[in-house]
């Protein structure tokens, strides 16, 4: 499943292809909306929350799609061919005289009525990449079961919306845990919200996730997908396992502490 920052970024793309136009092509290949007629209307904008994209179109219409782990939105010039994928995959297709986007994959595609959006993404915490971003209540939802490992109460978005097991495994290093490590027993709890934030915020426009400020191949992050190297600070050999309904967990038994499987 994407990061918050790559759903950021996929949605800033589809705001400048779509936004302000009228829809000169709109096809949503899924049974429930197959004969919906979205053409002539004009899209008003695309936004993010947390990892759902939300197509607000006139009309109080809005788009809700979700990437999950294999879908993406492509965006391609007005009768450039489309090679993102086989037709069969596509899932929506909104144009203009500009610009085509195309949904490949998607395993998401609900219109909704604009008013009606929080039956969609009512049910997440504060978003980090968002324009009403609550560090404080964020906080307070993770503090409510303070018992959980860490890892999972990142990854649960009615907790907080945005984070993904790349920033799940980096956050945990970056506060010198391990991700079994019960949220009540952070040392910093706040410290670590803020640097979620930083981080998502830094790498919303950019590719990479970068996590360690440096964008050589392979030093990019500290620990995530490095099991069995040499820890990038420590040297120390990373070890991995599964953690939160089987997502890969790696850390350094040198600069994390905390509980191990």
């Amino acid at each position: 499943m994407p990061e918050g920052d790559s759903v950021y970024r996929a949605t800033a793309e589809l705001h400048a292809a779509l936004a302000g136009r009228l829809l000169t092509a709109a096809d949503l290949r899924v049974p429930a909306h197959a004969t919906a007629d979205l053409t002539g209307r004009q899209v008003l904008e695309v936004v993010p929350r947390g990892k759902h994209l939300l197509t607000r179109i006139e009309g109080g219409l809005t788009l809700h799609t979700h990437l999950r782990m294999d879908g993406r939105w492509a965006v391609y010039r007005t009768g450039e061919r489309w090679h993102g994928g086989p037709a069969f995959q596509i899932r929506a297709v909104l144009g203009n005289e500009q610009h085509t986007a195309v949904g490949y994959r998607l395993p998401v595609v609900q219109l909704l009525r604009t008013a009606e959006e929080h039956r969609a993404v009512g049910h997440l915490g504060p978003d980090l990449l968002g324009p009403d971003w609550d560090a404080a209540e964020a906080r307070r939802r993770l503090l409510a079961d303070p018992d959980r490992p860490l890892g999972e109460a990142l990854l649960d978005q009615h907790n907080l919306a945005g984070i993904g097991n790349v920033y799940a495994n980096e956050l945990c290093f970056l506060a010198g845990v391990t991700p079994w490590t019960p949220v009540g027993a952070l040392p910093d709890l706040d410290r670590l919200l803020a640097r979620a934030h930083q981080l998502l915020d830094a790498n919303k426009l950019r590719h990479g996730h970068i996590t360690t400020g440096d964008t050589r191949p392979g030093r990019q992050h500290w620990v995530y997908g490095r099991a069995r190297r040499a820890c990038n600070r420590c040297g120390t050999r990373l070890r991995g396992a599964p953690h939160a309904q089987d997502r890969p967990a790696t850390w350094c038994p040198y600069c994390q502490r905390g509980p191990t499987p």
